[in-house]
């Protein structure tokens, strides 16, 4: 009896043992998410960066002279996607931060084309993050012009020097240049060049072609500062970086699991770690490299009809004929109708209230997108578009679609004189 007790007794304990280390596992595992999260997800700065050093001393030293000196400058960062523009910035704020005079008074307003998709948006955003919602009140403005010269001159107190520098930091630079006659950027580029409140705009995009885009008034009123960031790493470089971002710090709660970890450190794939598979292997790598490069847009277009794919397809030669310019329904109509006189066989031919529905669907998910606000009179398909994928990103989503038509391919990829 004593001899059964006893093995009870060793039976729970041994439970309650495995119940705490599996409970300080998953407090461990959960602790490595949250850091790694801040690291690649928001971008907190860690360490120093790595063989950008040319690119943070310039952009370091441009801000230095509008916090410091109440200067007014602009700039492009420009690189791929994950090369590092956000983490270079992130890294040059926080060196300025630790200057109390800067930290005290440097405002931000931090906007991204993906979500301020007009320039009314983008102003309501702007007057939040400055503060001034009680400023402005009910006033109504003559211009877009006007309502921002009107925030920022209530921001200044005494000359130009004692103002409060505002930094605009503009992630996805390249979709506000698809803003009505590109108001937003010529405004704060005007502004960062006349002899007001200390501002400087940053643009954070993908696009090399970023000037081309630009229209001839804002082009004038930018500093052309571009910072690229066109990283040439070789693979020892880049084990280095690897192995510096996923290590566990110092102060990490668990020294021997952290211990583990850095010993482990060798491929990546935070959402596969949980308490039962607690260390990383290379599939999970491969897995999250190709999560984190995955286009947006083009998973969305994955996901469309073979007649929604088609009228991207019209909308991509009508931009390449008229080399961007806006176009409407009616013409998108009749670019799918001379494919469908060629190739009738090989898809149904749609009526037109079908075709219209489709590419309604497609201004639903903000893959075109309208030029002006449509009026009550106005026919719509007469409306003026703007198609919001490049070639490139329209060509890999097709090369991903899954069975395809291989006449809807080969039309994707023709030439202009198919039209």
């Amino acid at each position: 009896m004593l001899s059964f007790l006893f093995k009870v007794k060793i039976s729970a304990m041994s439970k309650r043992k495995s119940k705490e280390s599996s409970s300080a596992n998953g407090e461990c595992i959960s602790q490595v998410q949250r850091i790694l999260r801040e690291r690649f997800c928001h971008h907190h700065a860690t360490g120093k960066p790595f063989g950008i050093e040319h690119q943070y001393r310039h952009l370091l030293e441009l801000l230095k002279r509008t916090t410091v000196h109440g200067e007014s400058n602009s700039a492009l960062i420009i690189g791929p996607r994950g090369s590092g523009k956000t983490m270079l910035l992130n890294h040059v704020l926080k060196e300025l931060m630790e200057i109390k005079q800067i930290r005290e008074n440097l405002l931000e307003v931090h906007l991204n084309g993906l979500l301020q998709t007009n320039d009314k948006v983008a102003l309501k955003e702007i007057t939040r993050q400055l503060h001034l919602e009680n400023v402005v009140g009910d006033k109504v403005f003559g211009s877009f012009a006007e309502n921002l010269a009107f925030l920022l001159e209530a921001l200044r107190k005494g000359d130009r020097t004692s103002s409060c520098p505002v930094l605009f930091i503009l992630d996805e630079f390249d979709l506000f240049v698809h803003h009505k006659n590109q108001t937003l950027l010529y405004n704060l580029f005007d502004i960062s060049q006349s002899a007001q409140t200390p501002v400087t705009v940053i643009g954070l995009t993908c696009r090399q072609d970023i000037l081309e885009l630009l229209e001839k008034r804002v082009k004038s009123r930018f500093s052309h500062r571009q910072i690229y960031l066109m990283n040439s790493f070789d693979f020892k470089q880049y084990i280095k970086i690897f192995k510096e971002q996923l290590s566990l710090p110092a102060e990490f709660l668990d020294e021997s699991f952290a211990q583990k970890w850095n010993n482990n450190v060798q491929m990546l794939a935070l959402s596969n770690v949980t308490v039962h598979h607690p260390l990383i292997t290379a599939s999970d790598l491969h897995e999250a490299s190709k999560q984190y490069r995955m286009d947006s847009k083009a998973n969305i277009v994955h996901g469309l009809s073979v007649l929604e794919i088609c009228l991207i397809i019209a909308m991509k030669h009508l931009n390449d004929v008229y080399e961007g310019e806006p176009f409407n329904f009616q013409m998108v109509y009749n670019e799918f109708q001379k494919f469908m006189q060629r190739k009738a066989h090989c898809m149904y031919n749609f009526e037109k209230p079908v075709v219209m529905k489709a590419f309604e669907h497609l201004l639903q998910l903000e893959l075109v997108k309208p030029i002006e606000r449509p009026s009550v009179r106005a026919q719509r398909e007469y409306l003026l578009m703007k198609l919001l994928l490049d070639n490139n990103q329209i060509m890999d989503a097709l090369q991903a679609y899954p069975n395809c038509p291989t006449d809807v391919k080969q039309w994707a990829t023709s030439s202009l004189s198919w039209l």
